[in-house]
C-alpha cells in the first residue's frame, strides 16, 4: 500500500492507497512545532483505527509546501515505516511540462493536481483548489501547465476581517440562505461565501477565454463543498485530487526504475 502526504500551510492530508483505491484518508492541522515522533504516534493511532498497520505500507510520496516540515516527515517515513519517501520537487519526473517563467516556483501540490487532471480528465482544464489560498491552475489542451492565479482563501479572508476590523467577530464558515445579511455574522458570511463564488465565476470566465470554451473546471480542497454546489462553472469535484496526483507520480517513477 502507498502512503501519500500532502503537507499544506493549514492542513496535512494523508491518504492510503491500495492500488488505485483510496482506502483511508485523514486531514490534520499543520503544526510545524511537532516532531517526527509526535507525528509518528498520531499517524500510528490513525492507522490502527482503520485496521491498518505500518507494515502494510510499501511506499510513500510527499508533496510539501511547508519547508520546515519536509525533513520531519522524511524522518517519519524512514524511522516509523522503514521507507525512503519520494518527494515531489525539481528533478523528480512527473511527465508534466511546466511553461511558467520559473518552473521551480510551482508548488508540489499544484504539480500533483495537474498530473491528476491529465490522467483522469480531458484538457484544457482549470483546477480550482479551495485551501489556505484559492488557486486557479491553467492546463493547456496539450496537457502543459501554463500558470495560475492565487487569491486569499475563505479562512484567510475571514481571519483578515476579524484581525483588521475591530468590531467584526470570528464567524463559522457557512453559506447563509440569502446574500443580503440582516446581522453582522450573516453579512460577513454572505460577503465571504457569495463573494468567493462570484470570484470563481469571474476567474473561470477569464481562464476559458484564454484556454478555450471547452475548458473543463475541476475543483478540490478543504472548502470545495461550500462553494462548488453553488457555482455554475465547476464541472467536477474531486476531493482527493492531490492525493491521486501523488499516486500517479509515484507509480510512473516506480515503473521507470
Amino acid at each position: 500500500m502507498l502512503l501519500t502526504l500532502d503537507i499544506g500551510n493549514t492542513h496535512i492530508v494523508i491518504g492510503i492507497f491500495r492500488g488505485a483505491e483510496v482506502i483511508a484518508h485523514w486531514r490534520l492541522t499543520t503544526a510545524t512545532e511537532r516532531t517526527a515522533d509526535e507525528y509518528r504516534a498520531l499517524l500510528g493511532n490513525l492507522l490502527r483505527e482503520a485496521d491498518l498497520s505500518v507494515t502494510d505500507l510499501t511506499g510513500a510520496i510527499i508533496a510539501c509546501v511547508v519547508p520546515p516540515l519536509l525533513p520531519t516527515f522524511e524522518q517519519l517515513c524512514v524511522r516509523a515505516f522503514r521507507l525512503t519517501p519520494m518527494v515531489v520537487r525539481p528533478g523528480l519526473k512527473t511527465g508534466l511540462r511546466i511553461r511558467t517563467d520559473n518552473p521551480r516556483e510551482v508548488g508540489a501540490d499544484r504539480v500533483a493536481n495537474a498530473v491528476a487532471v491529465r490522467h483522469l480528465y480531458s484538457t484544457p482544464a482549470v483546477v480550482i483548489d479551495f485551501s489556505t489560498a484559492t488557486t486557479f491552475d491553467a492546463i493547456s489542451a496539450q496537457g502543459d501547465y501554463l500558470g495560475n492565479a492565487i487569491a486569499p482563501g475563505l479562512l484567510l479572508s475571514a481571519q483578515a476581517l476579524f484581525r483588521q476590523a475591530a468590531q467584526l467577530p470570528h464567524i463559522a464558515m457557512a453559506r447563509p440562505a440569502h446574500p443580503i445579511g440582516t446581522n453582522t455574522v450573516l453579512s460577513m458570511q454572505s460577503g465571504l461565501v457569495y463573494g468567493h463564488i462570484a470570484m470563481v465565476e469571474g476567474m473561470v470566465e477569464r481562464f476559458q477565454r484564454a484556454l478555450g470554451a471547452d475548458t473543463r473546471v475541476i475543483a478540490t480542497g478543504e472548502y470545495v463543498d461550500l462553494i462548488a454546489p453553488h457555482s455554475q462553472t465547476i464541472n467536477i469535484v474531486e476531493p482527493n485530487l492531490t492525493l491521486e496526483g501523488l499516486r500517479f507520480i509515484y507509480e510512473s517513477n516506480l515503473a521507470q526504475n
